[in-house]
Order: C-alpha cells, then sequence, then structure tokens
C-alpha cells in the first residue's frame, strides 16, 4: 500500500445525491481513514448547463450528517485549491494547448448538424462508430480559414490507431481495451470549459490523488484516461472501479426500488450511523456473517480485498430492520434527542413542545417496537394528549357489553384513586386483584382499561405505560371512560 494515501469524492452538481454517489465517497472516506490518508471533495462543475441550484450543498450536507469529513475541498482550506473545477479553466486550457502543439490533440469544427449526419451515415452502413477524424486530416490553410470565419471549434484528442490500452484494476483485475475501437473523444469544448475527462485526469495528477476509487459505470472511460495521463506525461493513480447498485430485482436501482435522495432517508427517520453501516454492504463484507458494525469498526476493518465485483443488491426492508437494531441500541435520552426533531415536525402544534424529561420516559416504551423515528409521533400521540380520543364501542371487550363495562372502569378508577403507588409493579398486583374480584379475564379488562388510558387498542405493556402518564392522567382519562360507557347503557 502507498505510504501516502490520497483519495477523492469528486460530485458533479446536477441533482440530489443518491445511495450511489454517496457509496463513493463512503468507501473512498473508508479507505483513506483505514490507511491514514487523505479524503478530498472536488467539484465537477463543468457540465454547466446541467447544474442545478443547491445541489452541492445537499452533497455537502449529506456527508456532515453521515459524519463523512473531507480534508481538502469546500469550505477546508487546502494546498490544492480551488477545489471547484469552474475556477480552474486556465489549467485545463493551457494543457489542452500544450497536448495540441504536441500533436496528440486537434481542433474540432465539425458542427453538430454535421455530427448527427455523421452518426445517421454510420447507423445506416453499419460502418463505424464515433467520431470519424475528419478534422484530424485538415490543411494548416483550412484551420485558418476557419477560425478567420469565427468557427466554434472543441479540442478532441487523437486516440492510438493500433495497440491495447490496459489497467490492474484494484477490484476487478486485469481489464483491457483495443485502441482502435475508441474513437477521438472531446477534452475541450467550445466554451472553454474542460470535459470530464480531461479535468478529472488534470485535477487527480495536481491533486496528488494516489487511488482512483469510482462507480463500475466509469470503467469505459479508463483507457482514455490512462491514454491522456501517458500523453501528458503524468504518472496515473491506481483504479478500483466499485460494483454497480441493483434493486432485489435485478434492475438497475430507482425510485420503485425504495431509492430515493440521500438527505431523504434522514427525513425518514433513519439513523446516520444505520444507513452507513447499510451502505458499506453494498459491495464489501467484513466475512460471510457480520452485518451490524460500528464505524470504528468498519474503519479498522475495511480493505479494497472484501469489496465484490458482482452487483450489490438494495434491500430497503433490510435497511430499515437495521435501523431499528441502532435504535435498540441507543440510551433512553439518546433516543429522546433523537425523537424530539421528529415529534416537534409531526405532532399536532397544540400539543407542543414536548417536555424532554418526559419523553425520556416514553422512549423505553417504544424502543422495542420503533423502526422509523418519524414513526414516533403516531406511537406517542396519546401520551401527550389531554384525553385521547376513540370510539364507545372500543371500550367493550368480547364477552362484556356496556353495562360490565362501566362498574369495571369504575371499579378501577376508585382503587387507583386510592393506590399508594404509581409504579407499574404495584399497579398490576392492584388491578389483577380487581379484575378477579370483578370476575372478569385479564384481557377483557386490561383492553378495556387500556383503550381508556390510551385509545388505542395496542400498545406498549399497560402499566408501565399508566406509570409514565402518571397517576392525574390516567385518572381524567378513567373518569372520562365511565362517562362515557355510561351514554351507551
Amino acid at each position: 500500500m502507498a505510504e501516502n494515501v490520497r483519495v477523492r469524492f469528486a460530485p458533479s452538481p446536477t441533482g440530489e445525491p443518491h445511495i450511489g454517489n454517496i457509496r463513493t465517497a463512503l468507501f473512498n472516506w473508508l479507505f483513506a481513514r483505514r490507511h491514514g490518508g487523505e479524503f478530498v471533495v472536488r467539484v465537477e462543475d463543468t457540465d454547466q448547463e446541467r447544474l442545478v441550484p443547491g445541489a452541492l450543498e445537499a452533497v455537502l450536507e449529506s456527508l456532515d450528517w453521515l459524519k463523512i469529513d473531507w480534508d481538502e475541498g469546500p469550505r477546508v482550506d487546502g494546498p490544492h485549491a480551488p477545489y471547484v473545477q469552474s475556477q480552474r479553466l486556465d489549467i485545463y486550457k493551457d494543457l489542452a494547448r500544450k497536448l495540441v502543439d504536441k500533436g496528440v490533440a486537434y481542433p474540432c469544427y465539425c458542427t453538430r448538424e454535421r455530427l448527427d449526419e455523421m452518426r445517421k451515415e454510420q447507423q445506416r452502413t453499419r460502418q463505424g462508430s464515433g467520431y470519424d477524424r475528419r478534422c484530424l486530416h485538415l490543411s494548416d490553410q483550412e484551420r485558418r480559414d476557419l477560425e478567420a470565419e469565427g468557427a466554434p471549434s472543441v479540442i478532441r484528442f487523437a486516440m492510438p490507431t493500433s495497440g491495447v490500452t490496459e489497467v490492474e484494476d484494484l477490484i476487478r483485475g486485469h481489464v483491457e481495451w483495443r485502441n482502435e475501437l475508441l474513437d477521438d473523444f472531446v477534452i475541450l469544448k467550445s466554451d472553454g470549459f474542460p470535459t470530464y475527462h480531461l479535468g478529472v485526469v488534470t485535477d487527480d495528477h495536481l491533486m496528488e490523488i494516489s487511488h482512483v476509487l469510482r462507480a463500475e459505470e466509469w470503467l469505459p472511460s479508463t483507457p482514455r484516461h490512462l491514454q491522456l495521463y501517458q500523453a501528458l506525461d503524468f504518472e496515473p493513480p491506481k483504479f478500483g472501479h466499485l460494483p454497480i447498485i441493483m434493486g432485489p430485482d435485478r434492475a438497475k436501482l430507482s425510485k420503485r426500488h425504495g431509492a430515493t435522495a440521500l438527505l431523504d432517508y434522514r427525513e425518514e427517520g433513519y439513523l446516520p450511523e444505520a444507513l452507513l453501516n447499510f451502505m458499506v454492504l453494498l459491495g464489501w463484507a467484513l466475512d460471510d456473517k457480520t452485518e451490524v458494525m460500528s464505524t470504528d469498526t468498519i474503519i479498522s476493518e475495511f480493505s479494497l480485498e472484501g469489496v465484490t465485483k458482482s452487483s450489490a443488491i438494495f434491500d430497503r426492508e433490510k435497511l430499515t430492520w437495521m435501523n431499528g437494531v441502532y435504535i435498540r441500541d441507543l440510551s433512553a435520552e439518546e433516543l429522546a434527542d433523537r425523537l424530539l426533531p421528529f415529534l416537534g415536525r409531526d405532532l399536532p402544534p397544540g400539543l407542543l413542545p414536548v417536555d424532554r424529561d418526559y419523553l425520556v420516559n416514553i422512549a423505553p416504551l417504544i424502543q422495542e417496537r420503533i423502526k422509523l423515528l418519524s414513526d414516533a409521533a403516531g406511537m406517542t400521540q396519546y401520551f401527550f394528549e389531554d384525553l385521547p380520543v376513540y370510539d364507545p364501542n372500543m371500550l367493550v371487550q368480547r364477552g362484556m357489553d356496556a353495562a360490565s363495562t362501566h362498574p369495571a372502569l369504575q371499579a378501577a378508577l376508585e382503587h387507583l384513586k386510592e393506590s399508594p403507588s404509581f409504579g407499574h409493579e404495584h399497579l398490576e398486583q392492584t388491578l389483577r386483584e380487581v379484575g378477579q374480584e370483578l370476575g372478569l379475564g385479564p384481557r377483557q379488562f386490561f383492553g378495556s382499561l387500556r383503550v381508556a388510558v390510551t385509545g388505542r387498542t395496542a400498545t406498549p405493556p399497560l402499566f408501565e405505560t399508566m406509570e409514565v402518564l402518571g397517576r392525574d392522567r390516567v385518572l381524567r382519562r378513567l373518569s372520562r371512560a365511565c362517562e362515557v360507557i355510561n351514554q351507551l347503557i
């Protein structure tokens, strides 16, 4: 392993970051942290027509949320600034001119219409593909004439017409391409901005990137990049191409598989540490059985040898399960702090603000059942209401009627008024005895009590819930339930 590992994540701010984008950032970050190296964030904004306002901020916010920190890049000073390609245009223009002077690149004046006709003809005759090198063979006079006319031009790189370009990919092994099958590609556009190919090669060299770990979709670009490195007399980095992420049906990952913008997972109530753990398993494994791991463990164990060549499968159900595992591992105080923003967002305004100390007592009651923090409001709203709202018929359990339900609730109310303790153990003992005296089974008696004090038929353990609700709330709700059921008699 190189002594000085330097890797980069180079997003294009053309949309919101998704799992695939940030998985690439994660693997680079883990590789850097595992080897004591540097992780660089660089903004590739040369496709000016596709830039989306706020996209870069969303990328950086996603990294911040996941605690993927960077050593150089936006908001962080470094020796290779600027880290935004649109601020480095003179560098690319200078290198493009050098390649032209060297005879390995040339200006191309072909219009879009001419290129469209060329492709149609190639399709019709089924002969050749890619650029036909027309402008490579222009005479000096023809070039001068076109320049005098003000014809717009791009710069194309002249690929070798024989031999092979090969790479020892850190993940995929030996890969090679026949040069004659690769056309002359554009390196500098007519607006003076570089294409991805020139920009990435230039910046990876000048920023001393040692390893390029990127998505498998960029593998076909590798021979072009290697030829540029050679033409520029730059030492190429080591390449590793990460497996593609697919849905459970083996189709390309999309919204129908449950994939969404990265920050949407935050809004849905996923924990960042759970999502990070899940993402690292999209293409890497510690062994054949370990799935839940702390970030520190992942960093200490991460290696490219553990990255698979085969496609990674995105499983939303597994992510949600893993999120539940992480939630159950939180302390009551930690869980309460995670829940507060969601309750503030989702509870009716009249129930706000939520008292944190009260929430710390509620949190353990839902901790075993909650899988997403966004479920919290629906699971806890009755804790904050003055009186729950429900259909009075819900109070009547199987084998009972309103006439037998009313005295049962009244008896519970009277005993709880006199109860010396409101701890859950004492509540259970007292109310079991009351139920036995009334000749009611626990399912019947406790079912009525549950609806009376929560308005629901399914809740966390009844007596722990009553303890957290507190004597005043429980008595007020039981009293109201007695009034309601009395109306049915």
